[in-house]
């Protein structure tokens, strides 16, 4: 956030708190009060609030901001929530702690959308958080951004429901955040002449916070998401079986102790694993033989005999379709011996053609074929019409079948799936293994 846009938002808003009489002690043991309240109640949210650094920052900031690392407070602000209702202090420190978790401050996941409009879709999924999670009292002090609509919703799926409500109804959509949100304007924009990108450290004479947001190198930012990540872990450990962990945030958790794999090593991985190998004296081990021991080595089957359906519905595109083949044909071509069984469909199947080492140099030649609806049943109709069991069926996929995804008794499978579903979800087959397709840029 710059220097230019804290100020119009301190000509907007703060001007509706008075000034408090409550000292600068007062005012900061209100909000430890609220973080140790929450360590008690909701360890989850109070751990990783203990991590921020409490800064009155009432020279720019209205209400509340935070870079994930600083907390930013207007100190009349905390003081009229706290006379309203304490509950409404801890509710606005759990507020700035589910920004950082989210990780509201990186601008790639903003892209070419609204930031203001963004914004509003943030404080929807962390204001549903928290009432989902009884943190502290619902603040009414300002209007907030809270429906209970978007309960269990990510911000992506929110933005598109207000952006395409903005545009039928021909207007903005004229709503405040709760807070201050920094990192999605120019980093540039408000500065100086000669003033550093990178504020200087916490106790340093210069820009401490309290003047103007403290800026950060891009170094210093990946630096500060790595912490976020660990004090997510963190915390989450922390809470154990305590709860009060919103269901969006459990996502998160799972997605750093579970990452995916890439798309193109798990299908390698996946058609290796068809390989099937045994001991053999045919064979025997290098190891041992300079003593004169003879152990028995491995013997691999390399014969591979495995199905790549191609989903030509619509949204799969040939270049992407070309991929998938030359990522399969550079896999094969590792192996002495292999069985392709290739074809694309829609509502049927098109243009079955089998591939073999002995035919590898047609198969970047191989026609595509289709361009109607989508239905997955096809393609286990026509492997079992033919005979077909291969080792492991592969299906390219944007994941919307018409009906069901197949039959899941008849042979292992994976789904690489280039849908997004609605709101960036991927979606996921009831059996077999999903992983989602990401086109190299």
């Amino acid at each position: 956030m710059t220097t230019e846009v804290a100020k119009r938002a301190t000509e907007t808003k703060g001007a509706l708190w008075n000034p408090t009489d409550k000292s600068d002690n007062e005012i900061l043991d209100f909000l430890i009060r609220a973080r140790v309240k929450l360590l008690i109640s909701a360890p989850f949210f109070g751990t990783i609030a203990t991590r921020l650094r409490f800064i009155d920052a009432t020279k720019w900031c209205p209400t509340a901001a935070t870079d994930g690392r600083n907390f930013y407070y207007n100190r009349d602000f905390v003081a009229a929530l706290q006379a309203k209702d304490e509950g409404q202090v801890e509710f606005l420190v759990g507020h700035e702690s589910l920004h950082c978790v989210y990780d509201h401050m990186d601008k790639t996941r903003l892209g070419n959308r609204d930031p203001r409009l963004w914004n509003v879709a943030n404080d929807y999924v962390i204001n549903g958080d928290l009432v989902e999670c009884s943190i502290g009292v619902l603040i009414d002090l300002v209007q907030i951004c809270h429906d209970y609509k978007y309960r269990g919703k990510i911000s992506e799926e929110i933005y598109d429901d207000l952006f395409e409500q903005a545009k039928e109804e021909g207007r903005v959509i004229n709503l405040d955040t709760l807070d201050v949100h920094l990192g999605n304007d120019d980093d540039s924009a408000g500065e100086s002449e000669g003033e550093s990108k990178s504020g200087p450290a916490p106790g340093e004479p210069g820009n401490d916070g309290s003047n103007a947001p403290i800026k950060y190198t891009d170094e210093e930012k990946e630096q500060i998401k790595n912490e976020i990540q660990s004090a997510v872990l963190q915390s989450a450990k922390v809470a154990g079986g305590a709860g009060n962990i919103p269901s969006g945030v459990k996502r998160i958790v799972d997605s750093y102790l579970n990452p995916q794999l890439d798309w193109k090593g798990l299908l390698a991985m996946q058609i290796q694993s068809v390989i099937k190998s045994d001991y053999t004296m045919l064979n025997p081990s290098r190891k041992g033989m300079d003593a004169g021991i003879y152990l028995p080595g491995m013997d691999y089957e390399n014969t591979i005999d495995i199905a790549l359906a191609l989903d030509m519905s619509g949204s799969i595109q040939d270049e992407m379709a070309r991929e998938m083949l030359s990522e399969v044909k550079g896999i094969m071509e590792q192996y002495n011996g292999f069985r392709i069984h290739l074809f694309c469909f829609d509502t049927e199947v098109h243009n079955p053609q089998v591939f073999t080492e002995h035919n590898m140099t047609e198969f970047m030649e191989y026609e595509l074929a289709g361009g109607g609806g989508t239905e997955f049943n096809v393609c286990w109709d026509y492997l079992k019409e033919e005979g077909i069991i291969p080792q492991k069926f592969v299906m390219f996929t944007d994941g919307y079948p018409w009906d069901s995804w197949g039959d899941e008794s008849y042979c292992d499978t994976l789904f690489i799936v280039h849908g997004t579903g609605y709101g960036g979800k991927t979606p996921v087959s009831p059996f077999g293994i999903t992983v989602p397709y990401k086109q190299e840029s």
